[in-house]
């Protein structure tokens, strides 16, 4: 049977299933009883506490009935990534009307008793969140901070030719740094390989008690706006036809129709070629003026709520506790009709649900919005790459530089799911190697005579300076079920710590408060230009706290990598990309390092998280040692074994100790992290009371916090200690006593006291020679640029 979508018949089917979004959402923040109005409303028939936010949630219905109109016109695989942060409604509503929210959820029948359990649980103790969250059917993305709707829609179409991100930008969101980054986004997007985001900026007028900037501005200078940064506006403007709701359907239909047609249109002509022709087309973006509130409360006691910041919330006073204005809520319920709109036992009335796309056409079902159809990634053989280490320190290479050779491997085995992203930072973090397999993906102009591994095809996308943008790209790449990793200099992943944290959440509640979200690929960050190697850069780019601030985290979801060398690099990376539901973050070097450990070092320091270091230890495995030296992170080792090899010679009888540490979350007590040592293991590498040098990457108090739950609280920390600028690669490591001289000289005076006061004072006369030194030559002292390991028993 042929069906006019276009026709009025049609339009009333749409209407009619706004109507009951519009009524389910706003009866989820009043209502826990008694949710079809049946019965003369009592006080235990309302929350006490009515939460949630109102303003964006009528306009989303709109869009999103809309939608559904789309897909079944032209048979779309779409999904909906909601921007605004608020307004979870939305979602709920309108899964459960299709009938997806009772599948995934059966004790939320599609009755009155399962609506009436809807209402109540809607931001609700033990219930379900406020914003579209990981227990939200067809969500991708959490509502709890605001700017990443693009980022987020643009990672999750890259290598998904076939699907349509249809992404919601409330005009609020829009204000925000990443947003304003996102618009960007168009950049690389490759219209023969991916698919397409169909950003529809939903002008409503307020935020949360102001007006919003993009709303006041008029059309012809949104018009300038987007056109300059190469999308094509159609704007919808619902608001001139807000009292006429059949005129305002008919307009956003064929608005709509035209953007859709004009995304099919770019992407047929396109396919006409191959992907490395293709050229960047100017995308559409609907820019819908719709009122924030429409259809909800006009004015409270003279004050207009409809169409600005008054109706962002809850948007009048009515509770259980408060019932004196009972009837302004029921007469705001009862104009969505719903007794036209629920049959008898509260099923939605059959010619309205038959607006619903089925199966997986269905947003809330779309398989992409449920971690995709996850294709294994090929890890490779990390060992190819691998350094034969007879003698350690022997080899001196560059750890990114290395991984990059894996990484091109990878991009190899993997030519449509895994992908490399960054902030104009791969060439700096030495990932050259990984451009002898590919180019970054560029779809904007190109100079052939400057640029370099710009093409419209490539599996790196770089070349936007926006941690935010790389990062959210990466989240919704592998939030779709693909693979990849994010890197950028150490001390700018703090820009993007809260989107970090983000993720963590939505992992964590995807387990906990679903049954039915799989797993997903894991989110590999590597840090490098690192703390102790941004000499050139100074204090500005020396910030190693996003160890700690992940640390934080609940355990199950965090991993920690600190890889000392190559090897132990390669290895972490292996296990980085097989593992599932974790942030992955690998801390690495990027300069000319010596390379210590062997492919079966690596393996066992990755496996276990760390290892007794037999070479550089002069205890036997089961003999006391005097001092315990344990090192995590690439200078941290190296000044480590430096001070044992300074130690060693001058007191040949201190028996020594030494603990590479990878996996520095292993170390904590098992109370607070299942994998963490046991007591037995971690007394028999550290000791009950023996002194601890703990050479480390970041800020002492981490390393501290884990020994605190421990027997030894000899502990002596040498970390990040905030003292940065701009000098030799040696003397970063000397201002936090980090440097071998230190270390040395306390675990001498630690252990032997009045005997180590000679030692002691020449360690002194060393650091301020090297001091004098730098200052007069530029360059670190001969002695510590010309150190080799040399076997302790030689």
């Amino acid at each position: 049977m042929n069906t006019n979508f276009d026709s009025s018949d049609y339009l009333n089917k749409v209407d009619a299933w706004w109507r009951a979004a519009n009524y389910i959402s706003a009866a989820q923040m009043y209502l826990k009883d008694n949710p079809l109005l049946r019965r003369e409303v009592a006080a235990e028939d309302l929350k006490s506490h009515p939460i949630g936010h109102w303003g964006t949630v009528p306009g989303q219905n709109f869009i999103y009935a809309h939608l559904l109109r789309s897909i079944n016109k032209y048979d779309l695989d779409m999904f909906y990534i909601e921007g605004p942060g608020h307004g979870g409604q939305v979602m709920v509503s309108n899964s459960y009307l299709d009938g997806s929210y009772t599948e995934l959820n059966p004790q939320i029948s599609q009755t009155e008793e399962g609506l009436k359990q809807l209402c109540k649980i809607f931001s609700f103790p033990g219930g379900i969140a406020s914003h579209a969250a990981p227990e939200t059917p067809g969500s991708i993305h959490e509502g709890g901070e605001l700017g990443y709707a693009l980022s987020h829609a643009t990672g999750a179409v890259l290598d998904n030719p076939d699907v349509i991100a249809a992404t919601v930008i409330g005009d609020g969101e829009s204000e925000t740094g990443p947003l304003m980054a996102g618009w960007l986004s168009n950049t690389f997007i490759n219209p023969v390989n991916d698919g397409a985001v169909l950003p529809i900026h939903f002008l409503n007028g307020g935020k949360i008690h102001n007006p919003t900037i993009f709303e006041r501005k008029s059309d012809d200078e949104l018009k300038a706006f987007f056109t300059g940064l190469g999308w094509k506006p159609i704007f919808a403007d619902v608001t001139a036809f807000a009292s006429d709701h059949a005129a305002a359907h008919k307009l956003f239909a064929a608005k709509l129709d035209e953007a859709i047609e004009e995304i099919r249109n770019i992407q047929a002509k396109a396919r006409k070629g191959s992907a490395d022709e293709a050229t960047m087309p100017a995308w559409p973006v609907i820019v819908a003026r719709i009122p924030k509130g429409w259809t909800g409360p006009k004015s409270w006691k003279g004050t207009p709520i409809e169409g600005g910041w008054r109706a962002h919330q809850v948007p009048i006073p009515v509770d259980s506790h408060h019932m004196e204005h009972v009837d302004a809520l029921l007469d705001w319920l009862k104009s969505y009709q719903p007794e036209e709109l629920f049959d008898a036992e509260g099923h939605l009335k059959s010619e309205v649900a038959a607006l619903s796309p089925k199966g997986n056409r269905r947003m809330s079902m779309n398989p992409i919005t449920n971690a995709g159809v996850i294709k294994p990634m090929d890890t490779a053989d990390w060992k190819k790459r691998a350094f034969d280490i007879q003698t350690p320190g022997e080899i001196v290479a560059q750890d990114m530089i290395e991984f990059g050779k894996y990484a091109a491997d990878l991009v190899e085995a993997n030519p449509d799911n895994f992908r490399i992203f960054g902030p104009d930072e791969s060439k700096s973090n030495r990932l050259n190697e990984v451009f002898t397999k590919t180019n970054r993906q560029w779809m904007g102009r190109r100079d052939p005579s400057y640029d370099e591994w710009l093409s419209p095809a490539g599996r790196v996308i770089d070349s936007q300076l926006s941690e935010h943008q790389a990062e959210g790209f990466l989240e919704g790449y592998v939030l779709t079920g693909r693979h990849g990793f994010f890197a950028s200099y150490e001390s700018f992943l703090r820009v993007v710590d809260t989107m970090i944290t983000q993720h963590f959440k939505w992992l964590r509640k995807s387990k906990t408060h679903t049954t039915w979200r799989k797993n997903y690929p894991s989110l590999n960050l590597i840090a490098t230009s690192t703390v102790f190697q941004q000499d050139h850069n100074g204090y500005t780019h020396q910030d190693p706290g996003v160890l700690t601030h992940l640390s934080e985290k609940t355990p199950e979801y965090i991993r920690e990598y600190l890889p000392a060398d190559t090897n132990s690099l390669l290895a972490v990376m292996d296990k980085a990309f097989k593992d599932e539901d974790k942030i992955n973050l690998i801390v690495t070097s990027k300069h000319p390092r010596p390379q210590f450990y062997s492919v079966e070092e690596a393996s066992e320091l990755v496996e276990k998280g760390y290892k007794v270091i037999d070479w550089a230890s002069t205890v036997q495995a089961n003999e006391e040692p005097d001092v315990v030296f344990a090192a995590a992170g690439t200078e941290p080792n190296l000044e480590a074994l430096a001070a044992i090899s300074i130690l060693h010679k001058t007191f040949p009888s201190l028996k020594i100790r030494f603990v590479n540490v990878v996996d520095i979350l292993k170390l904590r007590h098992p109370d607070l992290d299942p994998r963490g040592l046991s007591d037995e293991e971690f007394d028999k590498v550290f000791t009950k009371d023996k002194p601890v040098i703990f050479a480390f990457h970041a800020y002492e108090g981490m390393i501290r916090d884990i020994f605190f739950r421990r027997h030894n609280h000899n502990l002596h920390v040498h970390g990040y200690r905030e003292n940065g600028d701009i000098t030799t690669p040696f003397d970063m490591r000397v201002m936090s006593e980090l440097d071998r001289f230190h270390l040395a000289q306390d675990a001498a005076l630690t252990t032997l006291g009045e005997k180590a006061q000679a030692f002691s004072a020449k360690m002194d006369e060393t650091v301020a020679y090297h001091k004098d030194y730098i200052r007069e030559h530029g360059d670190d002292i001969p002695e510590v640029q010309n150190w080799q390991w040399e076997n302790l028993d030689e």
